[in-house]
Formats: C-alpha cells, sequence, structure tokens
C-alpha cells in the first residue's frame, strides 16, 4: 500500500486520518506541531508519541523530504541557491537571500514551465509536472535546517507559474497559515493568468500580488510573454482593479528591463500611461541573462526609474542578488538537466 504524504495535509485532513485511527483529536495537534513548528523529519523524533502509536503512523504515512543535490553560496551577499532534489529524479530550485529584515526564500511551484516567457530560464528544461504542498513545504523547511536561519518571508517566484498549480499552491498557502506563518510575508508572482487571480481575490488570503509585467502595449508583452495573447492587457489590468478593491492589497507589478526591448523613454511613457492613477508598486528589475535567450541586461536602468518618479508613479530597482551564482531561477536545472 502506498503511503500518504502527511506533509500535504491540512489540519482538518489530518485530524480525519488520526481519527479514523481511532485515536484523540489532540494527538492531531501533536502531529502537526511536530511536522510544521518543529520540522521534525522522522516520527521516532515525536517523543509525546507512544512507540506503538509512532510505528502506526509510520507504517500508513511518509514524511517526504528533499534533498540537496546543489548548493551555491555567493561570494558577494551569501545570497544561497539550491538545487533540491524530488522523490522521482527531478529538481527544483530555491534562492535563500538575507535582507535587513530577515532571510526570504523564493520557492518554485512546478517542475518547469509553461508559460514560455522569452527572457526567462524556467521553461527551457521543459514543464513536467506540478509540486506537492510537501514539495513547495520542503523547500522552506529544508533551507532552514541547512542554514540555521528561519524564513521571515517567502516569494513564489522561483520555477513555474503559481496560479497554474492554482489548488496544490493554495494547499501549501493554508498549511502555512495554520503552522503560524503570516500570509501577509507571502508574495505570489504570476505572469498574468486572469482566471485564477479572480479566483484567488475570492479568497482574501492576504497575499501580495506580483504581477510579471514587462511591457506596457499589447503588441511588445505579446512578443516576450505569451500568456498576454490569451490574457490581454485590457483583461490583466482590470482583473489587478478587482483584486485590489476585493483584498485593499496593492498590486506590485514586475518589469525587467531588457536592452532595446523595454528599456527606452517611450517604453516608459507606455508604462506611465497603463500605471498611472493606480495605487501600485513597480519593482523595476535588471534582467538576468541567459545565454540561450541572447536578452541583454539594460544599462538604462536608473533613467527608467526617473522618468517613472517624475510621473509621480512609485517605483524602485531590485537589488540585484547572488549574481555570481546565477541566481535568477531555472539555470541550475537546466545546468543540471545538461550534465
Amino acid at each position: 500500500m502506498e503511503k500518504i504524504d502527511i506533509l500535504s495535509l491540512d489540519f482538518e485532513e489530518l485530524t480525519e486520518k488520526i481519527l479514523e485511527m481511532g485515536e484523540k483529536k489532540f494527538r492531531a495537534k501533536q502531529i502537526f506541531d511536530w511536522l510544521h513548528v518543529k520540522k521534525v523529519t522522522d516520527f521516532e523524533q515525536m517523543s509525546n508519541l507512544s512507540a506503538q502509536f509512532r510505528a502506526e503512523l509510520s507504517e500508513k504515512f511518509c514524511i517526504n523530504r528533499l534533498n540537496i543535490k546543489k548548493r551555491l553560496v555567493s561570494k558577494i551577499d551569501n545570497t544561497v541557491k539550491y538545487l533540491y532534489g524530488l522523490p522521482d529524479g527531478e529538481a527544483v530550485e530555491s534562492v535563500l537571500m538575507d535582507y535587513k529584515h530577515g532571510a526570504a526564500l523564493c520557492v518554485s511551484t512546478q517542475v518547469g514551465c509553461k508559460m514560455g516567457c522569452k527572457f526567462c530560464a524556467s521553461t527551457l528544461a521543459g514543464w513536467v509536472r506540478n509540486l506537492e504542498p510537501s514539495e513547495m513545504l520542503g523547500q522552506m523547511y529544508e533551507s532552514e535546517r541547512d542554514s540555521g536561519k528561519t524564513l521571515d518571508s517567502i516569494v513564489l517566484m522561483g520555477i513555474g507559474e503559481p496560479l497554474d498549480n492554482f489548488d496544490n499552491v493554495m494547499k501549501f498557502l493554508k498549511i502555512l497559515e495554520e503552522s503560524g506563518f503570516s500570509l501577509r510575508r507571502v508574495s505570489l508572482s504570476t505572469c498574468g493568468v486572469v482566471d485564477k487571480i479572480y479566483d484567488l481575490a475570492k479568497l482574501k488570503l492576504g497575499v501580495t500580488l506580483s504581477v510579471s509585467l514587462h511591457a506596457a502595449t499589447d503588441a511588445k508583452r505579446s512578443e516576450i510573454m505569451p500568456i498576454n495573447k490569451k490574457f490581454p492587457l485590457k483583461q490583466l489590468m482590470t482583473a489587478c482593479d478587482d483584486y485590489f478593491a476585493a483584498t485593499g492589497r496593492r498590486i506590485s507589478f514586475e518589469y525587467s528591463l531588457i536592452e532595446g526591448v523595454n528599456d527606452d523613454e517611450s517604453s516608459a511613457k507606455e508604462l506611465i500611461a497603463l500605471l498611472g492613477g493606480k495605487n501600485c508598486h513597480i519593482n523595476l528589475i535588471p534582467i538576468n541573462e541567459v545565454r540561450e535567450r541572447g536578452f541583454k541586461k539594460s544599462p538604462y536602468v536608473e533613467r527608467f526609474q526617473r522618468f517613472l518618479t517624475n510621473a509621480g508613479l512609485n517605483a524602485t530597482v531590485r537589488r540585484t542578488l547572488g549574481a555570481d551564482i546565477n541566481a535568477a531561477c531555472g539555470q541550475l536545472r537546466r545546468d543540471s538537466k545538461d550534465e
């Protein structure tokens, strides 16, 4: 009999399983705390449970772990990039970043990505499958174990499109919240899956929505982001306005600056026309160069920022972390598959 992935069970599901075993309800709370607060990796570590009960749990459930296949540490800023091996032989990446406010982890949500953004490394090795909630939690728990740091925040900006794995990502967030991790410390990045933005808004989870924009006209955005052909900018902007109205959470728009593509004054004016008057934040990103893509980092990041701020928009430049270890998600997985 295949064992149940216990880390992917939310508290209600775990309670149901424990009651089916003939145990008291409070045992589920004990087990949940061992798994998601103390973050143990073996039932034998659950010292307030009887030896017989621990054996029964081990027979019925498994505590899936990710193994660190590769670990790169930046000599510039101590950013750590992990390549995690999954039980089926696939691999995903996480990036641990140090900020003044604490440690943040960039979490992957899929093995590969279907979205096909032209500047991104995540799609190069192909999409394979969705990650389970336990595999997203595992990235957090293993990085904490390895680094000795407690995560202050997480960003769902790693490999994959979180809203394309909607059910598993929502389950992951539910388990996180049940374990005491505030969802206000979570940012979810999407390339613009409009129907799922509405589904997310209905849940009112408190997460920060980050929308990967990268161009402010349909013609330009469709060239570099195929999702725009399905959900053009007018639909996307309406969804973002509705998300803000439903949740009160300000949206962050990600804009990667690519030399000769979207970094000139006319591109800035297009962005001002699109976002002017909105309660939002614009995160300007010096693009990570991927050798197969041919796009170059723009030398005009500060100038572009001035165009926006002079027009009254809230625009900041994302600090580049882990530049010496290729910390952009997708590159390490791709190199691993090549090897």
